[in-house]
């Protein structure tokens, strides 16, 4: 029954309320209107919904909107002058009749028409430097050049620091007035007051950053176009993002990060979450940079790896100047590795400071692509460089190689060393050798890299060790803000790598997919660069085999149709005058192929020393000398006993001749410390032993032959074991 009584006694407050509010508002008492207000709306909620009181409610909004347009104006006045009483007043009759919000909205008002003037003065001046510059063309004045220099120095990036300055000031004399006249609001009114200026500015910063890009390269300059225009196939064909305007982009964002600190510093006492909305409002134009910078650095490094020249010289038919040519070919090949490793850190760097590692996982994409693209130029050039050494015809068929081991009908595409002098071919041989280096020198700087691109994705995973799901997202925020401990990036990074982790919170597929891949960067095991990783090896394989296939065609050429030579089936020639016996001699194609085997060592020589110098393991670099010595000996003995294999017959004097081609091989062998192989051994012993007790030799226990070499000799020099 008490609750019945005092709901009757706020209805008939209700109706007396009604009755006398209009001469509340005839006498301009505007706390006393809100008082009323107030008072009617608790004598609303009280009687809830009773239909006869229906008119009052409608009449109540009505009322509370006019009260609201009524403060409007005084409220303008003392936003505008600085009037801090008015303004308490004003707010406090807002709050009394619940319209909060109404002072949200007319402060933003007020002020955003003033910040928008500091906006806007870019495009004032740009278009009185432009009318300038176009008086100055007319009238042809001697100092036109000094106006076009002049307009081409005003720029967005130029202007942009003033405008933060400027927005800077305003914001911090606000926040100190606020705090003075709404100091239960000011950590509000004044971030949502920034909030809503980069939502009103968004399109056009963004449209100015853009063409500020553009600016720094004359073609897109020309063109008025920037980065987003060439990514969306607005430009001609073959106009690209260049590196240029990628720096030019990051420079504005190196702006907005000092800009964020400071509003980061200014508002440190603000509502978590509504200083977050200001840092993500503050970066949001280059959202849609960001969202591109995949696309973005790949055309630039793709066009910067097509840009190298590799080659440098072209390719000449003259044998005699294939030394220089090869030289040449494979000092840019060499020079271009740090080139491009620089390319890829300077890419890295972009990403760190640009996205602060929340595209990671695209650029690790990148890398991987460039890279191939990389190598592919290299292997063209290796191809060329095969049909130059003589290894491949033009059509790039050849001889395939079998490491240590002979070939077969090898020798249709072999060089032609005829024309070559002796001190040309071994330049030559230099040359090829050398490319080795580049083999090598891609091999640990790719290596290198890889391992310093791993370090860097457990920086970005610590500076973004947290997780962006779930509950503990309140907290994670926090870290982001408040942590000023990251490592050894700048304090723009550490902006960056702020941003990045609140990008990461708004698309958490993304996040997952970034965190996979920096947990994975964890494992030592871990390629970062998995297609690179083996089409390094494979490069390094096909270098291998360019460089055997080069120091073995000396043998090749010597050896070919060995077998067939018409001094294995000679005898001596009778005479009606008894002759002298005189040793054979070995002969040329063997010592030429000897001869060139001993000086190899000295060929290798600069090359270990050019390995040592690189790598502090000289031992490691003279077995990798050695090892590439008995390489060659080992192909040219296979290459010789393949030869051996195919004569058809021998007479005791080719048994002689070839006896002594071998010992003087043999003992070539010896010399460069490598035992000659079992079967040219046996062919040695069966070919010096007279062909009577041959058979007598193949059949003793104690012979150590090869078995199946010395069957072979038998049957060139007609030796039957079966009788």
């Amino acid at each position: 029954m008490e609750a019945a009584y005092e709901t009757l006694q706020d209805a008939a407050g209700l109706s007396q309320l009604s009755s006398t509010v209009e001469d509340v508002f005839a006498s301009g008492d505007l706390p006393r209107a809100a008082e009323t207000l107030a008072n009617m709306r608790h004598c609303l909620s009280a009687v809830g919904e009773v239909a006869e009181f229906a008119n009052v409610r409608k009449q109540l909004e009505v009322l509370e909107d006019r009260l609201d347009s009524m403060v409007q104006p005084r409220l303008t006045d003392a936003l505008t002058n600085r009037k801090v009483d008015v303004a308490k007043d004003m707010r406090s009759i807002l709050i009394t009749i619940g319209r909060f919000k109404s002072l949200e909205v007319h402060y933003t008002k007020v002020h955003l028409k003033t910040i928008k003037k500091l906006w806007e003065e870019f495009d004032l001046r740009q278009q009185a430097s432009k009318l300038a510059n176009e008086k100055n063309e007319m009238q042809k004045l001697p100092t036109s050049h000094n106006s076009q220099s002049n307009r081409s120095t005003f720029s967005f990036s130029s202007w942009l620091p003033s405008f933060y300055d400027e927005l800077l000031l305003y914001l911090e004399q606000e926040w100190k007035w606020c705090s003075q006249a709404f100091p239960e609001d000011y950590r509000t009114l004044v971030p949502k007051l920034l909030i809503e200026t980069m939502t009103v500015i968004g399109q056009s910063f963004v449209s100015r950053a853009n063409l500020a890009t553009g600016d720094v390269i004359p073609e897109t300059k020309a063109l008025s176009k920037g980065v987003l225009d060439i990514l969306s196939a607005d430009l001609p064909k073959g106009v690209k993002v260049q590196s240029k305007h990628l720096d030019a982009l990051i420079e504005l964002h190196n702006m907005t990060g000092s800009f964020a600190r400071n509003i980061q510093h200014l508002f440190s006492n603000a509502d978590l979450k509504v200083l977050l909305d200001t840092m993500k409002s503050i970066y949001l134009p280059y959202e849609s940079f960001k969202q591109r910078y995949g696309q973005m650095e790949r055309v630039v490094l793709s066009s910067e790896i097509a840009g190298l020249d590799l080659r440098g010289v072209t390719f000449s038919r003259f044998v005699g100047v294939h030394g220089v040519e090869l030289s040449e070919a494979v000092r840019r090949m060499e020079e271009s590795i740090p080139q491009v490793i620089i390319l890829l850190e300077m890419a890295v760097e972009r990403c760190i400071n640009f996205t602060g590692g929340s595209e990671a996982d695209e650029l690790i994409l990148v890398l991987d692509d460039i890279m191939l693209q990389y190598i592919s130029a290299l292997q063209e050039i290796l191809k060329a460089l095969r049909t130059l050494c003589g290894v491949d015809s033009a059509d790039g068929v050849g001889p395939k190689k079998d490491l240590g081991a002979d070939r077969k009908d090898g020798t249709s595409h072999a060089r032609k060393t005829d024309f070559l002098s002796s001190e040309e071919e071994w330049s030559f041989v230099q040359a090829t050798l050398q490319i080795l280096t580049v083999a090598d020198s891609l091999s640990s700087r790719s290596s290198v890299f890889e391992a310093t691109l791993r370090a860097t994705l457990a920086r970005v995973n610590t500076n973004l060790s947290l997780s962006v799901f779930g509950s503990s997202i309140d907290q994670n925020r926090l870290h982001i803000v408040t942590d000023e401990k990251s490592g050894e990036f700048s304090s723009v990074g550490r902006a960056a790598l702020d941003m990045a982790a609140l990008r990461l919170v708004d698309v958490p597929d993304k996040a997952r997919k970034l965190f996979n891949l920096l947990e994975q960067s964890k494992d030592p095991r871990f390629h970062a660069l998995p297609l690179t990783s083996s089409r390094v090896t494979a490069f390094a394989d096909a270098v291998n085999e360019l460089v055997y296939d080069v120091l073995i065609s000396k043998a090749r050429q010597q050896f070919n149709d060995l077998s067939r030579l018409p001094v294995w089936s000679s005898v001596d020639e009778p005479s009606a005058f008894p002759l002298p016996h005189f040793s054979a001699s070995p002969q040329p194609y063997v010592i030429s192929v000897g001869e060139y085997l001993l000086t190899l060592p000295q060929q290798l020589e600069p090359l270990a020393e050019g390995i040592s110098n690189n790598d502090a393991n000289g031992d490691e670099a003279q077995f990798f000398a050695t090892e590439w010595m008995f390489k060659v000996a080992e192909g040219a003995a296979a290459l010789y006993m393949e030869q051996l294999r195919g004569i058809q017959y021998l007479t005791d004097r080719g048994a002689q001749q070839l006896s002594v081609d071998i010992e003087y091989l043999n003992s070539v062998l010896h010399a460069l410390s490598m035992p000659p192989p079992p079967v040219l051994a046996t062919f040695h012993t069966c070919l010096s032993t007279p062909r009577d007790q041959l058979k007598d030799l193949v059949k003793s226990s104690d012979s150590q032959l090869d078995l199946p070499t010395a069957n072979l000799v038998c049957k060139m020099r007609r030796v039957n074991l079966d009788q």
